[in-house]
């Protein structure tokens, strides 16, 4: 593979009428986190600023949302599965999310009246992770497929929550499609963030669950006195994330809508080569994908995400695993005066990317096309801390995948 960075400005802005982002709006982005923030541990995550790497780099500002405080569980992925999970259950109660908070939905009572559901999900281990947590919470059962060269240690964090997991011989797509099957045979209830045709409520809850931490992140801007951030970087893996903070971000500014990018493994680069295609639709990406970026191996868009990107989002930038482990080592040795982020593979590519666009000669075009300047406020998401400390080690402390 390529180890340059390759990007592909979106040429379908014009030729698309854009979708509707209302479902990622204010208003229903507030139900998820009215719910999230009934949970006894919650607390916003940090958002953190990194001042002298963004004058090192030339930028106005850096501000980076530090996903490894969440929930105790190292990663953002929780805010989905749970509020997609509650979003079910209160379906099947008849009552509206509003009415469910999470004292209400653990309740022995509502446990007694739903009776026994199995909640199904394929991972790489943050989302499994964060269905399992949340199966528990609700003393339900879950059941986890991972992809084949998945972490130890994620699958044993899934296990220590009480769900039947294991890792399986094939790539994550084909291990959502065996999660889908076991789901239907078994009565099961299956929780992926990814959509397909018949298959858009559950993935569309769970973008609206990722909406509490953009939600967060422009509060916490706004407390900077940061009325919007110019630039916002974010990482894709089907585009669930990524959708949810791009239409989160354009319901709520419109015309006036931060420039977008939308990062990806180069292994996994599904939406960047949609991108590059150019016609509308998404296009996949088959065989293993070996990348470090674990959390971003997808190699089919959720269809959901997809039409909210190719409408609004700038450019798409696929990234080699060299980014990302630039990006971490930046991150856990800051610059004196910046705090520390721990920041796993997945989480930090954003941060390596924008190092690499502010300082390297060959991404000089890109730098211009984005108009990143010391008048740019660019706005992170490191979406998981150290997830796999042993490979976190490698990287940060041993130098595996050294810069290009």
């Amino acid at each position: 593979m390529d180890r340059k960075i390759q990007w592909q400005e979106n040429n379908m802005l014009s030729k698309n009428n854009k979708v509707s982002v209302d479902f990622l709006g204010h208003e229903e982005i507030k139900k998820a986190r009215n719910f999230h923030e009934s949970f006894p541990q919650y607390s916003r995550t940090p958002l953190v600023g990194l001042d002298n790497l963004a004058k090192n780099l030339g930028l106005g500002g850096i501000y980076i949302k530090d996903e490894s405080y969440r929930f105790g569980l190292n990663a953002f992925k929780v805010l989905g599965g749970s509020f997609a999970m509650a979003k079910y259950l209160a379906e099947r109660l008849d009552k509206d999310i509003s009415e469910l908070n999470f004292e209400k939905l653990t309740s022995d009572e509502t446990r007694k009246e739903l009776g026994e559901i199995t909640f199904v999900t394929a991972t790489d281990g943050n989302h499994g992770r964060g269905v399992a947590w949340t199966a528990n919470q609700l003393k339900q059962k879950s059941v986890v497929y991972m992809p084949k060269g998945s972490s130890l240690t994620r699958l044993e964090n899934i296990r220590a929550e009480g769900a039947e997991a294991s890792i399986t011989d094939m790539n994550y797509d084909d291990a959502v499609r065996l999660g889908a099957k076991y789901a239907e045979e078994h009565d099961g209830v299956m929780v992926q963030d990814t959509a397909w045709e018949g298959y858009e409520k559950i993935p569309t809850w769970i973008m609206q669950g990722y909406g509490t931490m953009a939600s967060e992140a422009l509060e916490q801007l706004r407390e900077l006195n940061i009325e919007r951030p110019t630039h916002i970087f974010v990482q894709a893996g089907v585009g669930s994330l990524a959708g949810a903070v791009q239409g989160y971000f354009a319901s709520v500014f419109g015309a006036e809508c931060p420039t977008t990018v939308i990062v990806e493994a180069d292994e996994a680069a599904c939406l960047y080569k949609s991108a590059v295609a150019g016609d509308g639709k998404a296009r996949a990406v088959t065989g293993d994908m070996p990348t470090i970026m674990a959390g971003l191996a997808c190699g089919e868009a959720n269809t959901i995400g997809w039409e909210v990107l190719k409408g609004y989002s700038k450019v798409f930038v696929s990234c080699p695993d060299w980014v990302s482990a630039k990006g971490m080592r930046m991150l856990g040795n800051p610059l004196k005066g910046d705090n520390k982020v721990v920041s796993g593979e997945s989480g930090a590519v954003t941060a390596g990317l924008i190092a690499s666009i502010m300082t390297r000669e060959d991404m000089k075009e890109l730098r211009e096309k984005l108009n990143l300047n010391e008048n740019s406020r660019v706005l992170l998401f490191s979406t998981e801390g150290d997830t796999d400390p042993d490979k976190y080690r490698s990287i940060v402390w041993d130098g595996e995948y050294g810069s290009y």
